[in-house]
């Protein structure tokens, strides 16, 4: 990526001819692996740094337009907003489903041994295609949290967070960033061959994570049906919320407005867990915080389109926010879309704050947020992504667009 070289900007400092500012955010990265158990205080910690060096040394920089919007740019509070309102959203939404009984019930349809967690990553992929990727992961941690009584390894979590991820990829709907190539013109077709790589992806981490977690725990059919109670009001919450979110994604573009009033609504006829809007502060401050500071970085153009690129942007998303990535190759075209929904939506789970599922799944397990743990054990996520990329390229080929 390039820095913006414009006659404002030659006397910003920098360091080796880097600008300051990518330090600061590469140091709030490496302190977030470091302090894993302080990741909120971190990033905000890393935000007002680098908030402090673009008022101070950056004459170009309005703290009010950046956010705000201005001169017929929008701001970052559009994003902010929306990202905040699903986090909380889908907290709750997590905890209707685990009252409504489903979880429980679920798991005993679920073959034995690690065949059992293997399937439960495909029904997440599919799930994630036409649902929101952060509702699909805490669905999914939901029944697994149930299925292995607690005991999900860090491998398996960073699965079903890659699951998530992989099954938005290819859909316009069931990603951020996939939705916001569909809002700038890109067909539903044209994303669509990134589920050859999605498909490959979850063939690849899904066996052996699944064995990972069998290893640790294994589905036990021990909850006779008759036990079992279904709340049939929670199920019907859970429904409205998830409706709330398609459409309010495929109609304005902003899906936490749909969710938080199928929220009120399910509000009106059955007890609403907003104490789980507490618990989600933390991981919520934290992913806005990161997005913040993504946005603050002075990229102004990307290397020319071509596989190479995207493959690397792939690992780029594992630690810069992906929604700004997308806005640039969107700006600049000339990309394959489907190789780049893969890469951006799919290479975020690589690290467990490369996507906004990771860290709703983080909020669940906080055992996920070692990121030393994470990649030791998830490291077959990015054997995945390297893989499946190279098979999208043999089998669809590299074909950009406009």
């Amino acid at each position: 990526m390039e820095l913006l070289n414009t006659a404002t900007t030659q006397s910003i400092p920098e360091l080796m001819g880097i600008r300051v500012e990518f330090l600061l955010f590469a140091a709030t990265l490496i302190g977030v692996a470091i302090f894993h158990n302080k990741t909120m205080q971190v990033a905000l910690l890393g935000l007002a740094a680098v908030l402090v060096f673009k008022i101070v040394f950056d004459p170009a920089f309005s703290l009010p337009e950046h956010f705000l919007g201005g001169h017929e740019a929008e701001g970052e509070w559009r994003i902010l907003l929306n990202l905040t309102g699903l986090l909380f959203g889908f907290a709750i939404l997590a905890k209707h489903f685990e009252a409504s009984g489903v979880p429980n019930a679920f798991h005993n349809f679920l073959p034995k041994g690690w065949q059992g967690g293997f399937v439960l990553l495909l029904l997440i992929g599919v799930i994630s295609t036409f649902l929101d990727n952060i509702a699909a992961a805490i669905i999914g941690g939901k029944i697994a949290q149930v299925m292995y009584r607690g005991r999900v390894h860090t491998g398996f979590l960073a699965a079903i967070i890659a699951a998530s991820n992989a099954g938005g990829a290819g859909s316009v709907v069931g990603d951020t960033t996939t939705t916001m190539m569909w809002i700038e013109g890109v067909s539903a077709l044209e994303v669509s061959h990134a589920f050859v790589g999605s498909v490959a992806a979850i063939l690849i981490f899904g066996m052996i994570a699944a064995r990972q977690q069998a290893k640790v725990q294994q589905i036990e059919h021990d909850i006779a049906m008759q036990e079992v109670k279904i709340d049939y009001k929670k199920i019907a919450i859970v429904a409205l919320i998830l409706a709330g979110a398609i459409i309010a994604n495929w109609t304005i573009g902003f899906p936490a407005a749909g969710i938080w009033i199928a929220i009120i609504i399910g509000a009106t006829f059955s007890n609403t867990h907003w104490d789980e809007i507490p618990k989600a502060i933390k991981g919520t401050i934290f992913l806005l915080s990161l997005v913040a500071s993504a946005s603050l970085m002075p990229v102004s153009d990307l290397p020319v389109p071509s596989w190479e690129t995207t493959f690397g942007l792939g690992f780029v998303s594992a630690v810069f926010d992906n929604i700004p990535l997308t806005k640039l190759c969107l700006e600049q075209g000339g990309y394959d879309w489907g190789f780049l929904a893969f890469a951006v939506g799919f290479g975020g789970s690589m690290i467990w704050f490369g996507s906004s599922a990771g860290v709703a799944l983080s909020n669940m397990f906080p055992q996920a947020k070692s990121t030393l743990s994470y990649l030791k054990n998830g490291w077959h996520i990015a054997v995945a992504y390297i893989i499946a990329f190279f098979v999208m390229l043999l089998v669809v080929g590299w074909n950009p667009g406009a």
